[in-house]
């Protein structure tokens, strides 16, 4: 029986695995006996560095993680938010170098995984191999989201989209219920995030919670009035493509 750090890292994986497509049994026991290393990261701390060759694959196992970019002048851009379950750097199994960073958002516990048994996994069963590469396409459709809204949206749309993004990936995985979610981000992160500034971002929270939309307290986000804020976001969660979509 494989260690209980990694059943409770394999698990995390199949729970997010399996709230986009099914597993076999078959395929879940080879999952299950992936060797992984885990360790834990405060907040603010690079997993993985623009540049960087690695090879290992980070499964998240416990708190967020953003992937980003940083210019020269020190601004910096957030492509993506990742939460337990995801594995942000699944593209260094084919893309020998780093074109970006991958940093924790708050303490992080990570399962690292060895490109070695990342490949040999996906050759001997090609479903896994599958749901992997149907994994990378729901990033690529949540990039899409995400620059429709910088392009697109106006500030309001675009906080209101990426709220309702954030509370059906977690509730896909367990960690969301009841119209309320963990939201463990600073108004810089989500400035960073939406391209925006960090007052304007403040500026648009004050006016959703004026308008009974949202409130944020203790880093929970409980949404007040759900299909109102779909319907201001333009919300259509097809590009997430998850097995379970109704939200409650």
């Amino acid at each position: 029986m494989p260690p209980a750090s990694n059943q409770h890292a394999t698990a995390r994986l199949i729970r997010k695995l399996e709230s986009i497509a099914t597993l076999t049994d078959e395929e879940r026991q080879a999952i299950e006996r992936l060797p992984v290393r885990v360790q834990t990261l405060e907040a603010r701390q690079d997993i993985v560095r623009d540049g960087d060759k690695p090879s290992n694959c980070c499964l998240i196992l416990d708190g967020w993680a953003c992937r980003y970019k940083l210019l020269n002048e020190g601004k910096r851009q957030i492509f993506s938010f990742h939460i337990p379950g995801d594995i942000p750097d699944l593209q260094s199994l084919h893309v020998p170098t780093m074109d970006h960073s991958l940093a924790t958002v708050t303490k992080v516990t990570v399962a690292f995984i060895p490109h070695e048994s990342m490949r040999e996994l996906t050759t001997r069963y090609p479903g896994i191999a599958s749901l992997f590469w149907r994994d990378t396409l729901i990033d690529a459709g949540v990039f899409r989201e995400w620059m429709v809204g910088m392009g697109r949206r106006s500030a309001f749309e675009h906080v209101a989209h990426l709220f309702c993004e954030l509370y059906l990936k977690l509730q896909a995985v367990g960690l969301a219920g009841n119209y309320r979610c963990p939201l463990p981000l600073t108004q810089i992160d989500l400035a960073d995030a939406l391209g925006l500034t960090s007052v304007h971002v403040n500026r648009v929270l004050q006016e959703m919670r004026g308008r009974a939309l949202i409130t944020l307290r203790s880093q929970t986000l409980v949404i007040e009035a759900w299909d109102e804020l779909l319907r201001v976001a333009e919300f259509d969660p097809t590009y997430l493509q998850l097995d379970k979509r109704a939200a409650g």
